[in-house]
């Protein structure tokens, strides 16, 4: 811990304003300084001079990026706090060259398949507009699709790939799964069938991706894959944003190429407010709210606490 006093602590991108809601600060704010920032900032010199003072930094998961630019102008800082099991914006191997300290919380894995799984029966069944249809006076103005004998397409047959195949199998729908390093025994363990990843694009009636982002999987769904779907095909993503190329999903959705899409994760996050995705009648989309929920930010904010108050300690 720090010689100094009083020891100084920023939280992150606390967009809610529930930090001090999901956890029990007291034994922190007794010893140090705690300052909650609502809002987010994307330039680097605005983030660099707004966290100079801190000595401690919590973060939510990929928002604040923190670079090796902005660790090596933090002379104060001790110790990052992250939300999550990993956090692939913050510079691992600066953080080591400067000394600071990386912590992590622990994860709850169920948001983000019930997310996807929300975002797959909305979409598919036009509730967003029927409800604003509703309001609006009107009654029955859509005709929903079926899940029972279509086809689900999964990229990524991890701990979130290999949930969606398990709600999918619920409701009677066949499902057929990709990727780089899947083999057919572990595909037909999950209740899925290995096809390529040409034949997972125009077989399948929804098209979901669950992969970890790195340098190989980037734009690991381009262009000529989804050219390949079906008119009546949607595309979903609740992974990560540089997963799809950004454009060509902007493409085929502006063209009609496909039913719609429904997606939770960007390139650019929070989404600029004049960004194509706004504006599209074929897009359902939410603003990265898959992990957000109740026993999530309970779980994180307890172990950011708990790890402060650990450090404080030593």
């Amino acid at each position: 811990m720090m010689n100094n006093s009083p020891v100084k602590i920023a939280v992150l991108d606390d967009y809610q304003q529930v930090a001090f809601k999901f956890a029990d600060w007291s034994a922190v704010t007794a010893k140090a300084e705690v300052k909650v920032f609502t809002d987010h900032l994307t330039n680097e010199k605005e983030v660099i001079e707004r966290l100079l003072p801190f000595n401690v930094v919590c973060v939510m998961r990929e928002r604040t990026p923190l670079t090796r630019n902005i660790i090596s102008q933090l002379p104060n800082l001790k110790l990052i706090v992250s939300t999550g099991m990993r956090n692939a914006s913050i510079d691992i191997k600066a953080v080591e060259e400067f000394g600071v300290i990386l912590k992590h919380t622990s994860y709850l894995e169920s948001g983000a398949p019930e997310m996807t799984w929300a975002l797959i029966m909305a979409i598919a069944r036009h509730i967003p507009q029927e409800s604003s249809n509703f309001k609006s006076g009107g009654w029955q103005t859509t005709i929903g699709g079926d899940f029972k004998g279509k086809t689900m397409g999964i990229l990524g047959m991890g701990r979130v790939g290999s949930k969606i195949a398990a709600y999918a199998k619920a409701f009677d729908m066949n499902i057929i799964a990709w990727s780089p390093n899947l083999t057919a025994e572990k595909a037909t363990e999950l209740g899925a069938q290995l096809v390529s990843k040409e034949e997972l694009f125009k077989q399948a009636d929804f098209v979901t991706i669950h992969m970890v982002l790195s340098d190989r999987s980037k734009g690991i769904v381009g262009k000529e894959d989804l050219a390949l779907m079906k008119p009546t095909a949607y595309f979903i993503n609740t992974s990560r944003g540089p997963l799809v190329d950004e454009a060509a999903l902007i493409e085929i959705l502006q063209q009609h190429k496909i039913a719609g899409a429904a997606i939770d994760v960007f390139n650019t996050e929070p989404l600029p407010t004049d960004h194509p995705f706004r504006n599209m009648d074929n897009l359902l989309a939410t603003s990265h709210i898959g992990y957000v929920t109740e026993n999530t930010y309970k779980l994180f904010y307890t172990d950011t606490v708990k790890a402060v108050e650990d450090w404080l300690a030593s």
